[in-house]
């Protein structure tokens, strides 16, 4: 008999937290689908799912101020997976590491959380090789030990603190998993007699316990167990590499020149601890250009596994996405009447479209969105000239980006329309400097000078945003399409959302999602529920015509042929409906246990 263990692990893996999309998601979802393949028969039973991940017990202990997290287990169960786990989570807390626990259940099976605060590593005092120092101080004299991490110089650097932060929660991580794996020996030891506790090892169930760790914020935790000669099956998955974000649109042409040097800037101690995926059993990659990026920086080899979504339902939510655009044309149409001038834009006319991600203004594309705005305006009032009330329809495209969460009591009334300059930080102020310079901002709307406007929305969006009110999915779903102008994509989680609320939209090639789409079956071939832009070979003046092309084609379509739109709508689902997290998870499976 085999009681099995998976371990999943990352900086981002526990509760939801204050922030969108990310690897929570991916971590999220395969916990959740690990658990309906259990519940279902489809994989083994009896198997024990953990997630792993950082507690922030309070505002400010989160390493980054400008996620501001506070973990929150409100509504969780009391964690109840066997004296086996409450053994090695008493001895964790008795030695100093200690864990916050909850649990869940997924049609009937239990999702375990272990949470580490290791703020108080740089405090605590421990015995280390006949030595008092800090904890964080003999986790890195280990390390250095172990396979030769510099700490030392690492933490001099001005990402000292969020490298601290990585390499004691990967130590947490790595206690914990040791811990499961040595419990039948543990347990064992307890008969004085030899002969008693040979015979106790031999019928107790045989302990197999798997490490999964998402991105390199836990990868020492890997190299760590293999160390130490723990017996773990574990695997590493990159979602991105640290070179390749850091050179950002530039890694396509080093992967293509075979040119290996990382970028000025690079924070090596991150690089470092990213290449410690060689210590894993199996190595697995988002999309390609990672895979090629690991190739390229550390001679890294491994397997494509895509990320998918969640997608149970079989059809298109209508009312849903007529309930959300009605409920965005409506805000829009009277923020605009009380904070521009009194006039007024009847809500029916307004298109809404949005683009959503990181505020990477170069990665992410945000330059050729705006010159294809200013492109499909003019393309539209040449689309419309001569139509009755063509000149009414207004097409206002959210840009949904920001630093980090804003305190809604903070906001000024009216937000985003009303979007004064004292709450815009960084490269909030560059974007929307960017906006007014090509006279796209919303007041040009009701001017007549523009039919389409970027509407900055510097928010992470939920339903006390102070702005619009809405989930991500409900935006996704009431706006008539979604844009993704990625210069550096691994993967493009969001435009698979999209395409689940049955709202068309744009990618660009450098998208690991447009990779993805190569090997699928499309339901109606040519018709464009999905729309890929070449921004890798195409001259940059030709991909922002492509963009204008695309948006207006979208735009196009919903104005003058409603069965047309819906067909984009229903291909758009269809192509995510083929990207269920099943097979993914089931590959991982494979690989955890193999």
């Amino acid at each position: 008999m085999i009681e099995r263990w998976i371990v999943l692990a990352a900086e981002e893996a526990g509760p939801v937290s204050n922030k969108m999309g990310g690897i929570w998601n991916v971590v999220d979802a395969q916990a959740v689908m690990l658990a309906r393949l259990v519940a279902r028969g489809d994989i083994e039973s009896g198997l024990h799912i953990l997630v792993a991940g950082p507690n922030y017990p309070t505002s400010g202990s989160d390493w980054n101020t400008g996620k501001n997290r506070v973990t929150d287990l409100t509504g969780f169960e009391k964690l109840d997976m066997g004296q086996e786990l409450d053994k090695v989570l008493g001895e964790l807390n008795a030695s100093g590491i200690e864990t916050v626990t909850g649990q869940r259940t997924q049609e009937g099976i239990p999702i375990g959380y272990v949470l580490f605060n290791t703020n108080y590593y740089q405090s605590h005092m421990v015995h280390w090789n006949n030595q008092q120092m800090t904890r964080n101080n003999a986790i890195k004299t280990e390390a250095f030990d172990l396979v030769g991490l510099d700490s030392m110089n690492f933490e001099r650097a001005h990402y000292g603190w969020e490298y601290n932060h990585y390499i004691n929660l990967s130590y947490a991580v790595s206690e914990l998993v040791r811990g499961l794996a040595r419990a039948p020996e543990e347990i064992a030891k307890k008969y004085a007699d030899k002969a008693v506790s040979e015979f106790a090892k031999s019928v107790m169930p045989k302990v197999r316990v798997s490490l999964h760790c998402h991105e390199f914020g836990v990868f020492y935790a890997v190299a760590r167990l293999k160390k130490l000669g723990v017996p773990v099956r574990s695997v590493c998955t990159l979602h991105a590499t640290v070179p390749g974000r850091t050179a950002g649109y530039k890694s396509l042409q080093k992967i293509a020149q075979g040119e290996s040097k990382m970028e000025i800037g690079t924070p090596i101690g991150f690089a470092t601890l990213e290449a410690l995926a060689r210590y894993a059993d199996a190595v697995t990659f988002v999309g390609d250009s990672t895979m090629k990026e690991a190739m390229l920086f550390y001679r890294l080899k491994g397997i494509v596994i895509r990320n998918g979504i969640d997608l149970e339902t079989q059809e298109i939510d209508w009312d849903k996405k007529d309930r959300c655009r009605a409920k965005i044309q409506e805000f829009l149409a009277d923020s605009l009447y009380k904070y521009r001038d009194g006039q007024s834009v009847k809500k029916e006319n307004i298109i809404p479209i949005f683009t959503i991600s990181r505020i990477e203004i170069e990665n992410k594309g945000y330059l050729q969105l705006l010159d294809a705005l200013m492109l499909q305006d003019h393309l539209l009032k040449h689309r419309l000239t001569g139509q009755r009330h063509a000149e009414e329809t207004r097409v206002v495209c959210f840009l949904i980006a920001a630093h980090g969460p804003k305190d809604k009591e903070k906001l000024p009334e009216g937000f985003p329309i009303n979007l004064t300059p004292e709450i815009l930080v960084g490269e909030e102020i560059r974007l929307e400097n960017m906006i007014k310079d090509r006279g796209l901002d919303e007041s040009e709307l009701i001017s007549g000078r523009r039919m389409v406007a970027a509407l900055l929305y510097p928010q992470w969006v939920g339903p006390d945003d102070g702005g619009l009110g809405m989930h991500a999915d409900e935006i996704m779903a009431g706006c008539v399409a979604g844009i993704f102008p990625s210069q550096y994509e691994p993967f493009l989680l969001t435009a698979l959302e999209a395409g689940r609320e049955g709202t068309p939209n744009i990618v660009s090639r450098s998208a690991g999602y447009s990779d993805a789409l190569k090997k699928i079956k499309r339901r109606v071939p040519g018709l464009g529920g999905v729309i890929i832009v070449d921004n890798i070979e195409a001259h940059p003046q030709e991909t922002v015509l492509d963009y204008a092309l695309a948006l207006d084609y979208f735009t196009w379509t919903y104005l003058d042929d409603e069965v047309k739109y819906r067909l984009l709508c229903e291909e758009s689902f269809s192509l995510a409906r083929q990207f269920s997290w099943k097979e993914p998870v089931l590959e991982y499976y494979k690989n955890l246990v193999a």
